[in-house]
């Protein structure tokens, strides 16, 4: 058996408890996962992800959104729905 370090950290109990209910339906132990996430550092020589501070708040973002699906709901309403097809000719797919 391959010799092994032990990582210890803090985390808050929701959060962990709503990541191990995700992993266990990905079939992945908490253990893995952190394996996995190590690996892809080695991989990419920094994080597999890019982290930023984000453009907007989430208030902004959510109310970016609702506009967004209003408009689409409206185009139904107004417009119909247009199968795959249609929808593929009107951009010339």
């Amino acid at each position: 058996m391959a010799k092994t370090q032990t990582v210890y950290t803090r985390i808050d109990p929701e959060l962990k408890m709503d990541v191990e209910r995700i992993l266990t339906r990905l079939g992945l132990t908490p253990s893995e996962a952190i394996n996995v996430f190590f690996n892809q550092i080695v991989l990419r020589k920094g994080l597999p992800f890019e982290i930023k501070v984000p453009d907007m708040t989430v208030e902004e973002a959510k109310a970016i959104l609702m506009s967004k699906l209003k408009e689409g709901e409206e185009s139904v309403q107004k417009e119909g729905w247009m199968t795959v097809e249609e929808s593929r000719a009107i951009l010339g797919l």
